[in-house]
């Protein structure tokens, strides 16, 4: 080696922080994501261009290879909708093809709790030879589109994703997400991923047909948002409360885009996209709302259960001293008048095997810190419109919380009975 060379070597060496000696450490590596989300209706009708659209955002020119994933409960509710894609693709035939039969996957929390489901869907895709050009398509609900985004998001490290949500609950919140997950011993979302989608499409179609139940779960989210990060938004769900309440397709699909638009922000600005941090903020009201869903056996859907997580930790709020009294009368006013009933008699459930009676519940705080590590973070609220991050909760305080709100809903059982 000649000596201008080995000069040149030790000048790198001297230069090289002491920290990298022993090997190379790479800085400043970024990556950018970016996806529509598309709110549109009768997405497959063939003179909406948008399905089209997201498919050939890139590559304009190119006909795409397509596997298409089908909740049943979806295709049950709406008897013409497979035929209905199928007629879409074959009048965009120049720009889109289907590889294989469309495939149709259980939907709701038993999908997620599949062993083989995942080795199925990656078994489909392989079938299809899906690549890192072609598409990976989910219809369904939450728990359809985890599966289905997890396993586009290991199969090949990685295919293009597109997720159809049909529920509120998966149009305004997670199916504008980031993470893709299915259940494992008996563990709610212990296994997934952190892979942006290709894009969103929210058709108002699907909530036209789902039933109340579902209409009011998916608000939930709707209002946790809010409350955490746009007082506006929360006086706009006051002002047309009747009209919300009734489901009045404008105002709900109004409720909807806004709340998607929230959680996109906060997913893409918030600083921790990926969680690494110890902070959740749009998971207040979960750590109660996650162990209710066990605690009752999913008799509570998850938007049911977090309207609950929501009215007690605005209680707490107000006990210790950060959100203004009367604010948790405000929210549990609204949550009720949505429809949500605010109680569970789980929320009083004790372990049998700790000697102190304490509420099962509460092991929904160890829960929450321990699937997230680090120190124990809960987004509780500062005023309406504005969380604030705790790292402590008093468990007096919260069984203080639980009673009220079992006062509450004694007072409207006694209302309810003399009317």
């Amino acid at each position: 080696m000649k000596l201008a060379e080995l000069n040149r070597l030790a000048d790198l060496e001297v230069q090289a922080p002491a920290a990298t000696r022993a090997g190379w450490q790479q800085q400043h590596v970024r990556v950018d994501y970016d996806f529509p989300v598309v709110s549109t209706r009768d997405a497959f009708d063939i003179a909406n261009p948008d399905f089209r659209a997201v498919v050939s955002l890139r590559e304009p020119q190119r006909r795409h290879r397509l596997a298409i994933f089908l909740d049943e409960g979806v295709a049950r509710a709406m008897p013409g909708l497979v035929e209905q894609i199928l007629a879409y693709l074959r009048f965009h035939h120049e720009a889109m093809e289907l590889i294989g039969d469309i495939v149709m996957l259980p939907g709701g929390e038993a999908c997620k709790n599949d062993a083989g489901l995942v080795e199925s869907l990656l078994q489909a895709l392989s079938a299809r030879a899906i690549d890192r050009h072609s598409y990976s398509i989910a219809i369904g609900g939450g728990a359809v589109l985890d599966a289905v985004g997890y396993a586009s998001a290991i199969f090949h490290r990685g295919v293009r994703h597109i997720r159809f949500p049909t529920t509120v609950l998966a149009q305004d919140d997670s199916g504008v997400g980031v993470k893709n997950a299915v259940n494992w011993q008996g563990q709610k979302n212990l296994i997934g991923t952190f892979a942006p989608p290709w894009a969103v499409i929210n058709d108002a179609r699907f909530i036209d047909i789902l039933p109340v139940r579902e209409k009011r779960a998916g608000l939930a989210e709707a209002v946790k948002v809010a409350l955490i990060r746009d007082h506006a938004f929360f006086l706009m769900m006051e002002k047309q409360l009747p009209a919300l309440a009734a489901f009045d397709s404008t105002v709900l699909n109004a409720v909807i885009t806004r709340s998607a638009s929230l959680h996109m922000h906060q997913i893409a600005h918030g600083g921790d996209p990926f969680e690494s941090g110890s902070a959740r903020p749009l998971d207040y009201g979960h750590w109660v709302a996650h162990k209710l869903e066990r605690l009752t056996a999913h008799a509570l859907s998850h938007g049911e259960a977090v309207a609950i997580g929501l009215a007690l930790d605005a209680r707490y709020s107000c006990l210790a001293g950060l959100l203004p009294a009367g604010e948790d009368v405000r929210i549990h006013k609204l949550l009720t008048r949505l429809g949500f009933t605010l109680w569970h008699p789980q929320l009083l459930a004790q372990d049998t095997k700790n000697a102190q009676g304490e509420l099962l519940v509460l092991q929904g705080l160890r829960e929450f810190r321990e699937h997230l590590g680090g120190e124990l973070t809960i987004t509780l609220l500062a005023a309406i419109g504005s969380g604030i991050e705790v790292h402590e909760m008093d468990a007096g305080m919260v069984r203080a919380a639980i009673d009220w709100l079992q006062s509450l809903q004694e007072n409207q059982a006694v209302i309810a009975g003399r009317g």
